[in-house]
């Protein structure tokens, strides 16, 4: 049947499983002249590979279902008192070298532990095949099976009396936080550096490729972001937006740093410093601080179009991944007043940095720079405060501020207008909007409704 079934046979079956010390198995392998299989080595289907593979049809998809493979290295796995299962062409020189120094005999151990990793691939590929037919269907499936293959070692996690490893989700290679980035120079990376470079390389891909710009991350939550018209003035712009948090930060950028770049950079202590590449003076001038851990990466880091996967006790909430939406066209100005091109180039640039800081989330801005940010707060209003509060906002003009969520009252407009603000970006949705507009044409002020909340918890 065009090559469907070739290994399903069950003289082969029954050389994987007879059970060597059975003397039942034994009399019946004589009987049917059954020889025994000490070891299967195979490469299942590439299943992975060619649904990744663009413009792949749904029969191609099917054709590599592999039916076969799996039983073998199933069967091989169970009986692995006996047998052996090589699973990875990565196992070959390992186990080579352990037959040819033990009389061509794999301990149980290393039988065991083939089998364990046999069975870890079989719950991948079968994870992988339930995907795909779960995202023909579309919706939330009734089960959700996805495997994750540990790829770091961490030296602890949020804090040094916790273990910690990273996962990488299988099948999304050169996808994600560390896609394929490469580290440079510096100490391992840490639990705490990869949720920071997480959260920096996503904010910083929502500001897309076309200008320069940097994004500086602390404690998961951006302390500053910005635009410039080259790297060296996209970095000063975003560390004056909270100097003294900057101090000891993840900074993604989307430029190779050059010189003039890096010398700016290395004034200060950075943690973990990411880039698309580094001149060779940059490379040698920021490596000298040996502890700062330096990657290069060619991809932007952008989340993958999988779900995303919050872990709860006992379980995982499951969602679309929030994208944010920046077409002005489907915005609505609500004031009297409309907000003037440079305003509007702000309060879009602060809307897309918003969704990344944590609830109750505002974000201050100008010149496509953050002034200050408030994160994290039970209360709008002292978002606000904190935004505004900065002790380095010493220009109180032309400040466009951004609210993650509506205002449920005036109070938190009005402080923002008492801060400086003079156009404001938020979702809309209170049922005290007359008053929030009221409050924002009694100022003069501009504001826009966007329609669209972005919490991030």
């Amino acid at each position: 049947m065009d090559g469907r079934v070739k290994t399903l046979n069950p003289r082969l079956y029954a050389g994987l499983l007879a059970l060597r010390d059975n003397a039942e198995h034994l009399e019946q392998a004589r009987e049917h002249e059954i020889e025994f299989v000490d070891l299967i080595c195979v490469n299942l289907y590439p299943f992975e590979e060619t649904v990744a593979r663009e413009g792949v049809s749904d029969a191609e998809v099917i054709e590599q279902i592999d039916i076969g493979g799996p039983t073998m290295v199933r069967a091989a796995a169970k009986n692995a008192a006996y047998a052996a299962v090589v699973t990875d062409p990565a196992q070959y020189g390992p186990l080579l070298e352990e037959l040819e120094g033990s009389d061509s005999l794999l301990s149980l151990a290393t039988r065991e532990q083939l089998a364990a990793e046999a069975f870890a691939l079989i719950a991948r590929y079968d994870a992988a095949i339930s995907n795909w037919f779960a995202a023909r269907a579309g919706g939330m499936p009734a089960t959700l099976a996805t495997t994750f293959e540990r790829e770091l070692e961490l030296p602890y996690g949020e804090n040094p009396h916790q273990q910690a490893a990273y996962y990488r989700q299988s099948g999304a290679a050169g996808e994600g936080v560390l896609g394929s980035a490469e580290q440079l120079s510096g100490k391992a990376l840490s639990f705490n550096n990869i949720l920071d470079l997480d959260g920096a390389r996503a904010t910083l891909a929502e500001l897309g490729s076309e200008q320069p710009a940097c994004v500086i991350v602390k404690h998961n939550n951006p302390c500053g972001a910005a635009r410039g018209s080259d790297l060296l003035e996209a970095y000063r712009k975003a560390f004056a937006g909270d100097p003294v948090s900057a101090y000891g930060g993840v900074i993604a950028l989307n430029r190779i740093v050059d010189a003039a770049a890096a010398a700016a950079l290395s004034e200060q202590f950075i943690e973990v410093l990411i880039a698309p590449g580094y001149e060779p003076a940059a490379l040698e001038l920021l490596s000298a601080k040996e502890k700062v851990r330096i990657l290069a990466s060619p991809d932007d880091g952008a989340a993958p179009a999988a779900p995303e996967l919050r872990p709860v006790a006992g379980g995982l909430l499951v969602q679309e991944r929030d994208r944010v939406s920046i077409d002005r066209s489907k915005l609505e100005v609500v004031s009297d007043r409309m907000p003037s091109e440079d305003e509007w180039r702000d309060l879009l640039f602060a809307w897309q940095v918003c969704r990344h800081v944590k609830s109750n989330a505002i974000v201050a801005a100008r010149g496509e720079a953050t002034l200050g940010i408030g994160a994290g707060q039970m209360s709008r209003v002292d978002s606000v405060g904190i935004a505004l509060g900065r002790e380095w906002i010493t220009d109180r003009s032309s400040i466009v501020l951004a609210s993650d969520a509506f205002f449920p009252f005036a109070d938190g407009v009005i402080g923002a207008l008492d801060g400086g603000a003079s156009a404001l970006i938020q979702p809309g949705g209170s049922i005290r909007d007359d008053e929030v507009i009221a409050a924002a044409n009694e100022r003069g002020a501009a504001m826009v409704f966007t329609g669209e909340r972005h919490f991030r918890h």
